[in-house]
């Protein structure tokens, strides 16, 4: 993986982390376009560059995290099932992880869903994410696991399972990037973990690479979500269902074709 290689999938990463629209699926299609091969540095690569995607939460929501002890022990109960089932199936998910096909389908039945979530789900009550409730943000916790099948998008499990509980969609949209911040640093420290358990090693030309991956991440996340958000309460979801079906449409198109997909 080259230096522009590294700039691209940082951008993809900015763009569709927090967005319900599936980073997995934006990566099979990048990687594969640019003939990215996939080694343990390059899946080190794209969960690492998540941390820049975490710091343009915590820059964009700084009082936020600042408001009471009750704030992180709702995030750490709505944490907690992503951890106990991550570990449980672990096994499973990287299993998955092989499969572009199943990237494909989960991105088409998650483009069905949010067709209709605006109608399903109109009557939201709770506008700060501060108000909501620990049993709900166990709720909100356990909708994320379904993000643990690939194709899925972690933000479009959580914002659907906020919105389930009376969430707006402002509200939704916002404790699912609080809760992206212990989930993707938790999954960032496992993989870096198994990195080095397994002896790999890390050059200084690959550090540089994790460098400029995670500056470009923390600037292309912190814009996606400010614009995301504005649009998201004007708009909907309608739209992010729509091109979820022709990304996993694209996907279904180039695997029928033969063309060589790989998720890194």
């Amino acid at each position: 993986m080259n230096l522009f290689q590294a700039i691209i999938l940082a951008i993809i990463e900015g763009l569709t982390e927090f967005l319900p629209v599936s980073s997995t699926g934006h990566m099979i299609i990048g990687s594969s376009i640019m003939g990215i091969q996939s080694n343990e540095f390059v899946k080190l690569f794209t969960v690492a560059i998540q941390l820049g995607a975490i710091l343009s939460v915590i820059v964009l929501y700084f009082k936020h995290f600042f408001q009471s002890v009750g704030f992180y022990f709702k995030l750490l109960v709505a944490f907690l099932p992503a951890v106990f089932f991550g570990l449980l199936l672990s096994d499973k998910i990287d299993q998955l992880l092989e499969s572009p096909l199943g990237v494909a389908i989960a991105l088409l039945i998650g483009g069905i869903i949010l067709l209709f979530v605006d109608k399903w789900f109109k009557d939201g009550t709770i506008d700060n994410p501060n108000d909501i409730s620990y049993n709900t943000a166990l709720k909100i916790g356990l909708f994320q696991c379904i993000s643990m099948i690939p194709g899925t998008s972690r933000s479009a499990a959580t914002i659907v399972g906020g919105m389930s509980q009376r969430l707006t969609r402002k509200a939704a949209a916002e404790f699912s990037f609080f809760l992206a911040v212990p989930t993707m640093f938790g999954a960032t420290s496992k993989k870096l973990y198994d990195f080095y358990k397994n002896g790999f090693e890390i050059s200084s030309e690959q550090v540089n690479l994790l460098i400029i991956g995670n500056i470009v991440a923390f600037i292309v996340a912190m814009l996606a979500i400010k614009y995301f958000i504005t649009f998201l309460q004007t708009q909907g979801f309608r739209i992010f269902g729509w091109y979820r079906i022709i990304v996993g449409g694209i996907i279904l198109i180039l695997l029928l074709s033969g063309y060589d997909l790989h998720v890194i």
